[in-house]
């Protein structure tokens, strides 16, 4: 695929019949008369703002939001850390959090956000530091107070500083075992040591603490010292959305922020690219963590932010990362030899960028890794000498500007992150826009780009276990064990020649691309879904879009199928067939996830479940196509055996999951009556056979209900036929496939009841004997599904949430993951502590969660009335928050269909209960 971040959505195409997407609206600024392009049905006020100390801001004013939203972009990341300093960026952005001369309170802003039904975070990247939060939409001034603080007056204290930088390393010790954060530094440890790429960004103990002090510097100078000279308000970026009108942000922004220092410091910039010609050319072999074969093929280019306009990057991803009829992933399926396929313009920088094609192989394709590699530089050849047809650029223009126009509305706090990381690299008309809608087509371009992914300029990292033993030499930071040999192109060339001769071609017009994108007139004006449609074959929900008015429809289709999950072969053989669906779907369906109409087909607790959202056009075209899959469906041997080899990777990489993931695992095997262990599973997977499939699948289908829900842009009778095609497909053919379900055969999911006034220990040995962390998960069951105690429990976690992570995180240090969380299992409530350290044994976390406890109850009776309602008014406003988008309202409906709870009144009926606590004001509740 395509790897490229995509629009939630895409569509339309005028060269095949489409409606020609909207155009353009624009926002004008009210500085300087800067016109920002936003989507044509964006209602949100939009202002550019400089203030006097060159802080560039941009307001977003929405008066329907319930979450206010702030995200500060400083232009400095880990590229500027001092030579043997390495982390100072990153553990300056967590000092940041700690404290500051107008609030000395440690950890004070991020109670105030907690407590106002917000969260808060950061992140530091290559260039970048980007400090977020949201909360309430009636807390931003008092929030935004504390937020500002971070950039004019922190507070550093020593033994915050000593604290801090074990949270630092236990964070990197969390990344450790990890292949992503191994792959990716051995890509950085291979390039020229002069430049800012090699680096590590995370840092640790030993650089933050050890080395430091063995050069004689004291590490909370060198951090002031760093913050003053590189934390300026001319390389800061600033995006506030809020509910208030823009003249009011704006004041707001103005009063807040006036005080950051400009000390006019030049923006950083570093200059050249990572890879000399010793860096290029060559083959590394390395050895991961999990099991699987990992190729990946980069190739330093042009960054494609200097001609986002034209986007030859995107072009290029699109045809390479196709997963259509004669595309390179459909051939390399074919024979069997790859698993996924992608493509996409990786790290990049003004100053530099790779393009990378990651493929992964099955243990088929890793004998024939040097066929794959030939028949991608084929591909490569094909597009560098057929030319650049101006239909696909067409084509693509019109998914993405029908993609932009029709975006989902989402969390603001995601809206913010992202703008203000675009306004650091684009002009202001393209901060919403970035570089997600090419508008110029440039063959030259596209060309130059496909001019450099050449065999002279190539770098292929190749990952297998297989390699173990056959390595030389080990990256410093992770310990991967790898080795590099030369590829010259003499040598891909032969690859070229010798690899099998097949059928590459670009990508048919995509007929999924969106025609009609007008509303329905749906009479029924319903806030809730309500049964449209009983048979005893299948139930079907259905709610019209009365809030987002987008061309957009969700499906849920739950299948219900007793025998799914009778033993752990039936619950294996479920799960292959859900995947050999999908697989067989793909060469068709793969355009219609391009052009915005998103399906899965997946197993769950009662069976399997079919899901499709995005553009409703031809969604029913789609819907039908799946359907047609599963009534026809014939078990092909050689995917079957495909497919199975992945299952079987990732049962054996089930041990190299984070201890924390683990321990999430066992407690839900323990709850869970109808739950099979993983190993159990994983027996049974290794003695199937394509035939046992096949014998299997008539017998799941025997007996089958379909609980259905339609929402959003479609019309009551066009869903009550396309079920009734269902029927008549499944269930009415004259062989049919299911037949119906007995009314005592419907499952219920049931979860185990724990005994007041008992505890229960399950003791674990962490499956990967190399990882050096614990891990703890300290379950607490309350009650099943009840208003009154629900709002309770989410009062009680709502206040303890920060609390518990200031103590047993920021002071006890006892991990970097330290996590206080509500649980919900089908309708059974408790409470979670999630504890992840290297410095203490699960025993020892599970003391300190009990001593955590005792204080916070001591916390609560201390808790003033005044301070109770204001938390019960928190949580209101979170209760009363509204759906953004469909996906939103319809999980929370589905939520309850599925659980069959039907309590679409949910969060009116829990303000209410609310309402009377907050009028009663009493914490004893919450400690019986």
């Amino acid at each position: 695929m395509d790897s490229r971040p995509r629009e939630t959505d895409a569509p339309g195409d005028p060269a095949n019949g489409a409606a020609p997407p909207p155009a353009a609206a624009v926002a004008a600024a009210a500085t300087g008369g800067v016109e920002i392009t936003k989507p044509r049905n964006d209602k949100r006020g939009y202002r550019r703002v400089v203030l006097p100390n060159a802080l560039e801001c941009l307001l977003i004013s929405d008066p329907d939001t319930d979450k206010a939203a702030a995200s500060m972009s400083v232009s400095v990341g880990y590229f500027c850390d001092p030579d043997g300093l390495e982390g100072l960026a990153h553990f300056l952005e967590h000092m940041l959090f700690y404290a500051s001369k107008k609030y000395p309170i440690e950890d004070s802003y991020s109670k105030y956000i907690a407590e106002h039904g917000g969260s808060t975070n950061a992140f530091t990247s290559t260039e970048r530091t980007n400090f977020y939060f949201d909360v309430n939409s009636d807390s931003l001034h008092d929030a935004l107070d504390r937020f500002a603080q971070f950039f004019i007056k922190p507070l550093m204290s020593p033994d915050a500083v000593h604290r801090e930088i074990k949270a630092v390393d236990s964070e990197n010790q969390k990344n450790l075992l990890s292949d992503p954060w191994r792959m990716s530094q051995l890509q950085n440890h291979l390039c020229d040591e002069n430049h800012p790429y090699h680096k590590f960004g995370t840092g640790n103990w030993d650089t933050l603490e050890v080395k430091a002090k063995e050069k004689g510097l004291d590490t909370r100078l060198e951090l002031i010292k760093f913050y003053d000279s590189h934390y300026s308000a001319n390389l800061m970026k600033l995006v506030v959305y809020g509910k208030d009108s823009l003249d009011n942000l704006q004041n707001l922004v103005e009063n807040k922020f006036c005080d950051i220092r400009d000390i006019g410091r030049k923006p950083f910039s570093f200059p050249g690219h990572p890879c000399s010609s010793e860096h290029l050319q060559i083959l590394v072999k390395a050895v991961p963590i999990k099991q699987g074969h990992t190729l990946r093929i980069l190739w330093p280019i042009t960054p494609n932010v200097r001609c986002y306009k034209e986007g030859p990057c995107k072009y290029i991803s699109h045809l390479i990362g196709h997963e259509g009829e004669g595309s390179l992933f459909y051939i390399l399926k074919k024979l069997g030899w790859a698993i996924s396929l992608e493509a996409g313009e990786g790290d990049w920088s003004y100053d530099f960028s790779f393009f990378s094609v990651v493929i992964r192989l099955t243990d088929e394709g890793q004998e024939h890794m040097e066929d794959a590699v030939g028949l991608l530089f084929r591909y490569i050849t094909l597009l560098q000498t057929s030319g650049t047809p101006k239909w696909i650029f067409d084509e693509l223009q019109t998914i993405c500007e029908t993609g932009f126009h029709y975006r989902d509305k989402g969390p603001p706090i995601h809206y913010v992150v992202n703008i203000s990381s675009n306004m650091q690299i684009f002009p202001p008309e393209d901060w919403l826009i970035a570089s997600s809608m090419p508008s110029k087509f440039s063959p030259d371009a596209i060309q130059n780009i496909l001019n450099e992914l050449t065999p002279g300029n190539v770098r292929i990292f190749w990952e297998s276990k297989r390699f173990e033993g056959q390595t030389n030499l080990t990256e410093p930071w992770y310990g991967t064990s790898y080795s590099v040999e030369a590829v010259p192109p003499s040598i891909i060339q032969k690859w070229v020649a010798e690899a099998p001769e097949e059928d590459l071609h670009l990508p048919k017009p995509n007929i999924f691309i969106p025609r009609d994108l007008s509303l329905k007139n749906v009479e029924e004006k319903v806030s809730v879904p309500f049964m449209l449609r009983k048979t005893p074959l299948s139930r079907l929900w259905y709610k019209p879009d009365t809030m987002f008015f987008t061309p957009k429809a969700y499906i849920k289709m739950d299948f219900h199928c007793p025998l799914s999950q009778s033993s752990p072969e039936s619950a294996v053989l479920t799960d292959v067939f859900t995947r050999l669906l999908m697989d067989y779907l793909n060469d068709y369906a793969y355009d219609a996830q391009v052009a915005g109409l998103y399906y899965a087909v997946k197993p769950n607790d009662t069976g399997f479940q079919v899901t499709m959202v995005g553009y409703n056009d031809k969604m029913r075209t789609l819907l039908e196509t799946v359907i047609g899959k599963i009534a026809e469906f014939e078990v092909r041997v050689d995917r079957f055996s495909v497919i199975k080899e992945a299952m079987t990777k990732e049962y054996e990489n089930f041990k190299f999951r984070q201890p924390y993931q683990q321990v999430l695992y066992y407690c839900s095997l323990m709850l869970d009556e109808q739950a099979w262990p993983w190993d159990e599973e994983f027996s049974a997977l290794s003695h199937l056979e394509a035939s046992d499939l096949g014998n299997f699948l008539p017998h799941l289908l025997a007996k089958t209900f379909i609980e259905c829900y339609f929402a959003g842009n479609i019309e009551p009778n066009e869903a009550k036929s396309v079920i009734q095609h269902v029927e008549d497909v499944l269930f009415n053919a004259p062989i049919s496939v299911c037949k119906p379900l007995s009314p005592s055969q419907h499952l219920a999911r049931r979860i185990v009841k724990l005994e007041k006034g008992l505890r229960y220990y399950y003791p674990a040995m962490c499956l990967n004997h190399q990882d050096e962390n614990s891990a703890l998960l300290h379950y607490i069951q309350t009650h099943q599904d009840n208003v009154k105690q629900n709002v309770l429990l989410h009062l009680l976690a709502l206040i303890g949430k920060q609390p518990a992570f200031h103590q047993l995180r920021s002071v006890e240090q006892l991990g970097y993951i330290a996590l206080l969380r509500q649980r919900n299992d089908s309708g059974v409530r408790g409470l979670q502590f999630i504890i992840q350290s290297t410095v203490k044994d699960p025993a020892n976390l599970d003391a300190r969660v009990e001593n955590f406890l005792k204080m916070f109850e001591s916390t609560l009776y201390q808790m003033s009335d005044a301070e109770f309602k204001s938390n019960v008014r928190a949580l209101i406003d979170m209760k009363l928050e509204k759906y953004k988008n469909i996906r939103e309202e319809s999980a929370f409906f589905w939520g309850e269909i599925s659980e069959g709870t039907l309590k679409f009144d949910r969060k009116e009926a829990e303000v209410c209960c609310c309402t009377e606590g907050a009028q009663e004001g009493r914490v004893d509740r919450l400690l019986q």
